[in-house]
């Protein structure tokens, strides 16, 4: 039938083509849904779509002074604009950033009392460095939660004795050597390579080791205690030990620490534990939207829903809670262990796993939903009559008979938006019940001639959703409103969890899978009744009816998960009311882990990307791997023969040790850390010249090493960015001092409310606007100006004349620290730019690279050969955790992608908006790859059916695993080395349609009907013998080649075949039909950036 609508059409040339009527639809008929908090069964209406308000009226905002023609009306825009910003003014204060920005502010003003105040700045001690309390107070500021809190003192105690044992040993030192056994010079070069290189450099490697920013400024505090005690105090240059400046800086610690944490636990106290459950509700709340509004565009048909500003305002809010939710859940673990709630913690981040996990269900089903999208899109695309598709010339069994999916859902497509909006009515209310309405005009059986009348695939997509879609809408509606209900109260307060959701949940599955079953049954009888198709408008057929059934099965494995959610929260709910104590964290010995040898894999099973445990280390992707490295350094002597004489034998494990040796001292951290002892070494050595100390000591140089320390970072982008941040708030700072100087004329009570004026600003850039680094930079330059002054008219130990001495030369001093700093700022970028540099860049592409080399590896092993090699229990083909693994490492690329965009290159800027969209579309590679996971993880046992599909189609399996994997490969090579591709890249798309044609080969060679029932003939060869399958055993191969290389079926008798048994085969399809769109996207930005190569390019010179 479809083959005389298009002849008549193609007959009708001279008439322009109109698309086809949409189908006539009424309301969807609603479906029998559950009530999440009594677990009754209802038929009343509801809707899926949430209400958004675009916000407040105008009223509420400011009115321009203009608008007023007299001056009364003026004058009332002026008292209208004054309560708007004195409204505003009072919210922000309440809000969380307000008020941690004068809880900052305070703390810093009590910390400079430790200057201004007389009794606190004797009981410092009689030396200079004072300003050092309020430094603390700026690194460690209260505007955290008392978890992190506990997290900053722990950190500024290990810092500060730290530093203290490295000052301590160095005058030891000194005097040892400088005093005792007079070998001056030889103490300066111990103290330089030593506690300078190797003591910075240590610091070094701890932060960029741990990449946390707490332990950043804890690195910084260190570096301030050990450069003021050997390169600023004359203890170690004259071979004098002294312990005044150690007893000091404890001194210090114990005010800072002690004014910050009073501050933060009674003014405004902030909870992690509370901020956890907090965001925990966020993070429900939105899933539950996104689940709402992907459900709406399914049953809508309209890729619109998905690309609102809705759906992206709800996206990107979980995106933004999710990464506080983390946060929040690590500072809470040092809430609940100080508590001794051990077991509660561990139960808290196990709820937000398993809402990260209904968030990686939600890109599944969106995937699953785009895949609808796509295939709409292209029914809507150019007019193809079926007629052409169904001429006998054409061959559906070659591997180049056109794309399955695209050319055959343009047969009969002379209709635009074929898929009618299912129109839910705007005035529905929850508290009426819905009358009985037609589901649609003509509820016609399936059995009947309805079948026949279904001319299009898009025809499809509407009988599904006509039988499916009150169900589905059903369960939707069940899961959002217990996601829109989350359970969480406050901390130590009961777990409310309503005793029917579970119930309510698994009477919705059940009613669901009912649903599901018969909608697919009778779906695919209907599509049996058109057997009279031709071969490809038939295949569209069941291909289109493999997407409706992904999408049902995606869903059901969101309900699966959501059913693990709510066992995590009566895990949690149970251990909230036993409300054991426990502290076995103090146990420190129990937690020491010996390491284990661990045997040699399969290459197709390397883990190029770490787990998640060493992942998180660090936030910098390691780029290529250990394993990569180790084999490219030794394949040398694998390969050379072996000698007998113990020469050979000497010299074979000699090179093999110096290799390791040298391999360790090239680890990125490793050379990181000497990079910044070389560096302070460098720097510091013209403290202890007898020619060049008294410039340096005039220059204020320990503030240029302390620059050093804070600017050189792992990459050079970031070494950039921070520099920058470091001399602007430099010189902001300095400014500030100047007026504030000329403004108090030196008074302390005037200079205490100025500096916290500063302090104000500076912290609502830290605090409210988000940029840390830069209000601290203008703290500490003002700090140690304005503070530093104010203590030479104290009359300090101190040997400043230069600067004014208890007359302090404001303009000097604040000159002298602007240039330190600069110098400071200068050393480091260079050191980072020229002893081993790490480009930003160059590790982006790396790490893309290797995550483009690893879902290559990944998906070679097969998604659907794992089945046939564990029949006997649900699995997938992903490694527990690989999945999470890829996707955190696509979100610390996006960091780096950030770097290097402040990267400056003279071969040009880098280019962001590019790999932005190479990023995005690994996003949807990724999730592609977690929607087959669940495909196969979910699926259960094998069908007799499938299994005979499975080995029928092995052969096509493993090339298109292969096909897939290679391309991984080329675009990997590609973006690691910036070569252009050649314009022979293979095609995914001609592998999966040899695929598709050899399935249509079953239906066609292997299949006869039989009372409605369809069996696997015993096709025989020509010597009446079928080959079987090898044995699948531990020793095969891994990936769909160790199924089988034969390309008839295994001889398993009179086996039943049913139509849903090919569904499975589909989605594989459909998942590796998105894969293959996503890598072209890929390859064409790659191409945009490097070019392109044809076979007429001249390469040898």
């Amino acid at each position: 039938m479809t083959g005389d609508s298009g002849a008549s059409n193609a007959g009708g040339s001279s008439r322009p083509l109109r698309p086809a009527r949409a189908p006539a639809r009424s309301k969807l008929r609603n479906g029998t849904w559950i009530i999440p908090g009594t677990g009754e069964r209802t038929r009343r209406q509801f809707t899926l779509r949430y209400p958004y308000f675009d916000g407040s009226g105008d009223d509420d905002g400011m009115r321009p002074l203009s608008d007023g023609e007299t001056a009364k009306e003026k004058a009332l825009n002026v008292l209208h604009n004054t309560r708007v910003a004195a409204k505003g003014l009072w919210a922000w204060a309440n809000s969380p950033k307000g008020r941690g920005t004068i809880k900052c502010s305070i703390a810093y003003l009590l910390a400079s009392m430790g200057t201004f105040w007389h009794p606190a700045a004797s009981f410092l001690g009689p030396m200079d460095g004072k300003h050092i309390v309020a430094t603390i107070s700026v690194y460690f500021h209260p505007a955290r939660s008392a978890g992190s809190q506990i997290e900053a003192v722990a950190i500024a105690v290990v810092a500060v004795c730290y530093a203290m044992f490295i000052g301590t040993l160095s005058m030891a030192t000194s005097v040892l050597f400088g005093s005792n056994l007079d070998m001056v010079e030889l103490s300066y070069v111990l103290v330089l390579v030593i506690f300078i290189g190797g003591g910075l450099g240590f610091v070094g490697w701890v932060k960029q080791k741990l990449n946390n920013p707490l332990v950043s400024v804890g690195a910084s505090i260190a570096s301030i205690g050990i450069i003021t005690i050997v390169t600023k105090e004359n203890s170690v240059h004259t071979g004098v030990f002294t312990n005044q400046k150690i007893i000091q800086s404890l001194k210090i610690l114990l005010m800072a620490t002690t004014i910050v944490t009073l501050v933060n636990l009674l003014i405004w106290p902030v909870s992690a534990r509370l901020a956890l459950r907090k965001s925990m509700r966020n993070a429900s709340t939105s899933i539950g939207e996104m689940l709402s509004m992907i459900a709406s565009g399914f049953l809508s048909g309209a890729e619109e829903d998905l690309s609102s500003s809705a759906f992206t305002k709800a996206s990107s809010t979980y995106n933004s809670t999710l990464s506080q939710m983390n946060k929040n859940a690590r500072e809470s673990k040092y809430e609940y262990y100080l508590l001794g709630k051990e077991q509660v913690y561990r139960h808290d981040k196990a709820v937000v796993k398993s809402m990260e996990k209904l968030a990686q269900s939600i890109g599944g089903l969106r995937s699953a939903a785009n895949t609808q999208f796509e295939l709409l899109k292209e029914v809507s695309n150019g007019p193809l009559t079926a007629n052409s598709i169904a001429s006998p010339t054409t061959n559906v069994f070659s591997p180049f008979f056109g794309r399955a999916l695209s050319t055959t859902l343009k047969s009969g497509s002379n209709r635009l938006n074929a898929l009618g909006a299912i129109d839910e009515a705007l005035n529905e209310h929850s508290d009426q019940e819905d009358e009985p309405t037609p589901m649609l005009e003509s509820p016609t059986p399936l059995l009947s001639p309805l079948g026949a009348s279904l001319r299009t695939p898009s025809d499809i997509f509407e009988l599904f959703i006509a039988r499916l879609g009150p169900s589905m809408k059903s369960l939707v509606h069940t899961m959002a409103e217990m996601l829109k209900e989350p359970p969480f109260g406050d901390p130590g307060s009961p777990v409310k969890i309503n005793e029917h959701f579970k119930h309510s949940l698994g009477d919705a599955i059940s009613l669901y899978n009912q649903a599901r079953g018969n909608a697919l049954e009778e779906l695919y009888k209907t599509i049996e009744l058109g057997r009279h198709r031709s071969e490809t408008v038939q295949a569209d057929f069941e291909e289109v009816a493999a997407a409706c059934g992904h999408f049902s099965f995606s869903l059901l494995s969101f309900a699966d998960e959501m059913q693990i959610y709510l066992d995590t929260l009566d895990d949690l709910r149970d251990a909230t009311e036993q409300n054991k104590r426990s502290w076995k964290w103090l146990m420190v010995w129990k937690h020491i882990k010996l390491p284990s040898r661990t045997k040699g894999e399969d290459p197709e099973q390397l883990s190029l990307i770490q787990p998640i445990r060493r992942m998180r280390q660090s936030k910098l992707p390691q780029g290529i791997p250990d394993t990569m490295k180790n084999r490219h350094g030794t394949v040398g002597w694998d390969t050379a023969p072996h000698g007998e004489s113990i020469w050979d034998h000497i010299v074979r494990a000699t090179s093999r040790s110096l290799l390791k040796f040298f391999r360790f001292l090239a680890r990125d951290d490793i050379r990181f850390g000497l990079k910044v002892g070389i560096g302070a070494a460098l720097y510091a050595m013209f403290a202890f010249i007898p020619q060049t100390r008294p410039i340096y000591a005039h220059w204020r140089g320990e503030w240029g090493l302390l620059s050093f320390m804070i600017v050189c970072s792992m990459t050079v982008g970031a070494a950039n960015a921070t520099g920058l941040s470091r001399f602007t708030g430099t010189v902001m700072g300095a400014a500030f001092v100047l007026v504030n100087w000329w403004i108090s004329d030196g008074n302390a009570i005037a200079l205490a409310i100025l500096g916290w004026a500063v302090a104000f600003g500076a912290f609502y850039i830290m605090v409210d606007r988000g940029n840390p680094a830069f209000g601290r930079f203008i703290l500490l330059s003002y700090n140690v100006s304005s503070l530093y002054a104010y203590s030479l008219t104290q009359q300090v130990d101190d040997d400043d004349d230069d600067e004014g001495g208890i007359n302090p030369i404001i303009s000097t001093i604040a000159f002298h620290r602007v240039i330190a700093v600069s110098v400071g700022i200068i050393w480091g970028l260079i050191v980072c730019r020229l002893i081993w540099p790490m480009p930003a860049r160059q590790k982006f592409k790396e790490g893309l690279a290797v995550l483009y080399l690893q879902m290559g590896l990944i998906w070679k092993r097969g998604p659907l050969a794992i089945l046939l090699r564990n029949n006997t229990a649900a699995t997938s083909y992903m490694k527990m955790g690989e999945q999470a693994a890829m996707q955190r490492y696509a979100t610390q690329l996006q960091t780096l992608r950030v770097s290097a965009n402040n990267e400056y290159e003279l071969r040009g800027p880098f280019p962001f908006e590019s790999y932005g969209r190479i990023m995005a579309s690994t996003q949807r590679a990724l999730d592609a790859f977690h929607a087959m996971s669940l495909v196969t993880q979910k699926h259960g046992r094998l069908s007799p059916g499938e299994k005979a599909l499975l080995y029928y189609t092995a052969e096509e399996r493993s090339q298109l695993c292969a096909r897939i994997c290679h391309v991984f490969q080329v675009l990997a090579s590609s973006v690691m080395l910036e070569y252009p591709l050649t314009d022979a890249i293979p095609s995914v798309m001609i592998v999966r349609d040899k695929l598709l044609g050899k399935i249509f080969r079953f239906r066609k060679e292997h299949v006869v009907e039989n009372n409605g029932e369809v069996h696997l003939a015993e096709t025989a060869t020509e010597n009446n013998r079928v080959p079987s399958p090898p044995a699948i055993n531990g020793n095969t191969s891994t990936g769909d080649a160790a199924t089988t290389t034969a390309t008839t079926a295994r001889k398993l008798g009179d086996v039943t075949v049913e139509e849903p048994d090919y569904a499975l085969l589909y989605a594989y399809a459909l998942v590796t039909g998105q894969l293959a769109k996503e890598l072209k996207v890929v390859e064409k930005e790659i191409e945009k950036l490097f070019g392109r190569l044809d076979e007429d390019a001249l390469l040898l010179q």
